[in-house]
């Protein structure tokens, strides 16, 4: 089935080939009768491309020529002859060789991305060999239905493509109508024009079972055809184009009528087992699929929160041409891809003095760019649950830690800021050595979201530790080098190799949650727990919130990262970087 397209392609050629060749042997014909007539030989034509008959310079309509010029006429006919010898042999060339890059039977793997990935280091990436990332582009609005760009897209597709990894692309589509569909696929085939893009080009829709989303109310054969309009376009502007939808949403045509697609395009399905892959072998889809993507949650170098995982049941022997010579400027990531803030416009200045950043990090990443003291005045336009505010200065845009600002201007008010660190976990006292896994972070504070928490060093497999507390969120508090430093559980093991039997805490949720009240989507998918953590073996998956779907958010921690929301009745959690608020 993958094959299907370019084997047409291919058949095409050969067509066409046939067709030239006939045509070739007829013009020949008349060129025997015309120069045998009344001198009873054929004329020689030269072998030496030099010594050929000039031909006339082209005008803009093409080879045109005066008609009632015999010596014209002859030099036309020449210059034609060779120039069709060359077509054909150009195309006997191509139809040899096929497609410049072959598709394989390899077995390959890759990530694929958007912005809620944050800043990715793709050289570190490539070096865990990774053979490919599939990109999001951007997405079509749920309400508004203008199609905008992922803020990161181009950050990814020029530092990928550098690192060597092979390309391949998605768009998060919401088109109600074939036409909306096309002009999403053009969009995609313009945006992809100045990158090699060697993987396919895949549909993406979601969330149209939710009453708020601009395809609620379509049938399962109108989102087909629209799905079919976006493949056909994809294609038709020289990508192989990819369908991708979950397991359940595809098996026995539930909600799509992939029969209908299968045997054209190649099918993406998304299905996470317990045991994701290499323990689980194979999806339990049991319908065509070339690709699988069997996690949402891989742990990668060079990736600062959970990515998709997919493997491919194809490669390449190459990596394709860019359609476009254009050249681009180099693009930059979006600092705030994994930072949502809110918009405000008020007047702040320094309690003390405070660093003003290029992004909202404390890391080796950003750069401090100018010092704020209290009585210089700036505006912050947005602040964010992460402990960060954007502020205006002198015409420029940096970050700086909120809680070095104040909106105490007359400087009545100017406390320094308060030795508390801040930590709202709670740890139950241990006294054990472990090592990392591979490598872990080791933090300042249990955080992966707040602007303190930044990384002091990593702990490495083999170096030991001492593990002085765990939490129930998912944290260890660790002794290390004179410091107390703090990193997630479950990058950890015992240096002993015995196993861990965090089950033996005091059951209950410790973690504690600022009291919020405003509704939630997921920014893709997110699982709803019955406990804020991703280790406690007590802790189940309940539910899954995917993008559209909107539910009641009533607390939030931003020390460690987690949400509580009420779902179905049901107060659950989730991780809060997963999330966005709907106004």
């Amino acid at each position: 089935m993958a094959e299907t397209k370019r084997k047409k392609r291919q058949g095409f050629k050969l067509t066409v080939i046939l067709v030239c060749f006939v045509i070739l042997l007829a013009l020949l014909g008349v060129v025997f009768v015309l120069g045998t007539e009344g001198t009873g030989a054929l004329p020689e034509l030269p072998t030496d491309p030099t010594d050929a008959p000039t031909a006339p310079p082209a005008t803009a309509a093409g080879d045109i020529f005066d008609e009632e010029d015999p010596q014209n006429a002859f030099q036309q006919e020449a210059a034609q002859e060779e120039k069709q010898k060359i077509n054909l042999w150009d195309m006997i060339t191509d139809a040899l060789s096929g497609d410049k890059v072959k598709e394989t039977e390899d077995v390959t793997f890759g990530i694929d991305v958007a912005k809620y990935q944050g800043t990715i280091d793709w050289e570190q990436v490539a070096a865990t060999g990774m053979d490919f990332a599939i990109v999001r582009l951007g997405y079509r609005g749920l309400v508004s239905g203008e199609i905008i760009e992922d803020t990161n897209a181009r950050f990814n597709l020029q530092e990928a493509q550098k690192a060597g990894l092979k390309l391949g692309a998605y768009f998060f589509s919401t088109a109600i109508t074939k036409e909306e569909a096309i002009e999403e696929a053009n969009w995609v085939a313009d945006f992809l024009a100045p990158y090699q893009i060697t993987y396919p080009v895949a549909y993406n829709c979601e969330g149209f079972g939710d009453p708020d989303n601009r395809q609620y109310t379509l049938s399962k054969q109108e989102r087909t055809d629209i799905a079919l309009a976006f493949l056909k376009q994809i294609e038709k502007r020289g990508y192989e184009a990819m369908f991708y939808a979950s397991k359940n949403e595809m098996t026995d045509d539930a909600l799509w009528e992939v029969s209908r697609i299968e045997g054209d395009y190649k099918i993406w399905v998304a299905q996470y087992p317990e045991k994701p892959y290499p323990e689980t072998e194979k999806s339990s889809y049991s319908g065509v699929h070339h690709m699988w993507q069997y996690t949402r949650n891989g742990s990668l170098p060079g990736i600062p929160v959970g990515v998709d995982v997919d493997i491919a049941y194809f490669g390449y022997d190459g990596t394709e041409e860019a359609q476009s010579e254009e050249t681009l400027p180099t693009a930059a990531p979006d600092p705030e891809a994994l930072m949502p803030f809110e918009e405000t416009n008020e007047k702040v200045t320094a309690k003390s003095e405070t660093n003003l950043r290029d992004i909202p990090s404390q890391d080796t990443d950003a750069t401090v760019l100018y010092t704020l003291k209290n009585g210089e005045i700036a505006t912050r336009i947005g602040i964010s649950d992460s402990g960060w505010s954007k502020v205006e200065f002198h015409g420029k845009v940096y970050y700086a830690v909120t809680s070095y600002l104040t909106t105490d201007l007359d400087g009545s008010e100017t406390p320094e800021p308060t030795e508390d660190d801040g930590i709202d976990t709670e740890f139950r006292t241990v006294n054990e050595q472990v090592t990392a896994k591979d490598w872990v972070n080791l933090r300042k504070l249990p955080s992966t979201t707040m602007a303190e928490a930044t990384v002091i060093r990593q702990l490495k497999n083999g170096e030991t530790a001492l593990r002085t507390g765990i939490s129930d969120n998912g944290w260890s508090r660790l002794e290390i080098d004179g410091h107390t430093l703090y990193c997630v559980s479950s990058y950890l093991i015992r240096a002993d190799g015995s196993a861990d039997d965090q089950d033996t805490h005091e059951p209950g949720i410790q973690t504690q949650f600022q009291e919020v009240n405003d509704r939630v989507t997921a920014k893709d998918v997110v699982n709803l727990r019955s406990l804020p953590s991703t280790t406690d073996p007590d802790c189940k998956v309940v539910a899954q919130l995917k993008k559209g779907e909107i539910i009641t958010r009533t607390g939030i921690n931003t020390d460690v990262g987690w949400s509580r929301v009420e779902w179905g009745g049901q107060t659950l959690y989730c991780i809060t970087s997963y999330l966005e608020v709907v106004s």
